[in-house]
């Protein structure tokens, strides 16, 4: 089986090559598959024709689309570039793929809800996003074939990239003094090597429709840094809450207040649910910080 991933160097690309890797080390003599890792220098999704040549040429059976662009921030100023890398260059990929034959697995975002639900989203609420960053990623979405897989997570930290985890250690690490977090945005945090796997899961299974895929757990950011300040056997005293009004200077996209995605998709489908995310940090902190 040959698989195409693009963003291989972005901080879920990358954990997805890992997964293939190890799995074709686990796999000895038996049938390997054959991955084509494509970073950003190596394919830039918002070009029709490079995406064309990349994928027609190798003729994957599988294509695990991760690359995006992903600063939630500086997509509100540059919008063209968040709708040209994750709607136009998501249709690039579909258009690709189409042509070989390969399966699609597109990885989504929270941001395309609003925050507004009372509850945990579900794969079949209707989204309304409120960023720029939300609404490209879900053009994304809607480029997508009905067959293709979508994976929508939240709150992705890992070993490779920038991510709140790495921000946090930096922060705690940098002074003595008090760090301060929002209190009012609540998401589930998700480790990206956990998510890479069960992303491979869907993808080589051909899973069509959406799914919700993050670590168990809700929090806010507030405590997801004390979690971290834990981990690393720090000061929890430090970190004190404030509410998103308070940040300054404040951020130029909303963010939705209530994030958190029910794995409802998984758990019907009889697959098995990531841990709890506290366990999950934990390792990840500790790896951090060898």
């Amino acid at each position: 089986m040959r698989i195409f991933v693009t963003g291989c160097a972005g901080q879920v690309g990358a954990e997805v090559v890992a997964t293939l890797t190890r799995r074709n080390e686990a796999r000895r003599r038996n049938a390997k598959f054959d991955v084509i890792a494509a970073s950003h220098d190596d394919l830039d999704v918002a070009d029709r024709d490079e995406v064309l040549a990349a994928i027609v040429t190798t003729e994957p059976d599988i294509v695990i689309h991760v690359a995006a662009f992903t600063n939630v921030d500086a997509c509100e100023s540059q919008q063209d570039r968040a709708y040209g890398v994750n709607a136009l260059g998501t249709r690039n990929v579909q258009e690709a793929a189409r042509l070989v034959g390969a399966h699609v697995a597109y990885l989504s975002s929270d941001y395309v809800f609003d925050g507004t639900l009372p509850r945990p989203y579900l794969e079949w609420d209707a989204p309304n996003p409120l960023s720029v960053y939300g609404r490209s990623k879900l053009g994304g979405e809607i480029e997508c074939s009905e067959a293709s897989t979508i994976i929508r997570t939240s709150w992705v930290c890992g070993r490779f990239g920038s991510n709140m985890a790495k921000t946090v250690l930096k922060l705690a690490g940098a002074s003595d003094g008090p760090l301060r977090f929002v209190d009012d945005q609540r998401g589930c945090p998700t480790i990206a090597s956990d998510l890479a796997s069960v992303v491979c899961d869907l993808a080589i299974a051909r899973r069509p429709g959406i799914f919700h895929v993050t670590n168990q757990g809700a929090t806010t950011w507030y405590g997801f840094a004390k979690a971290v300040v834990e981990a690393a056997g720090g000061d929890v005293a430090r970190v004190s809450p404030i509410s998103t009004a308070e940040l300054s200077p404040p951020r130029p996209a909303p963010r939705p207040a209530n994030s958190v995605l029910e794995n409802a998709a998984l758990r019907f489908s009889g697959m098995t649910l990531l841990p709890d995310w506290h366990d999950a940090l934990a390792s990840l902190v500790r790896e951090l910080g060898q």
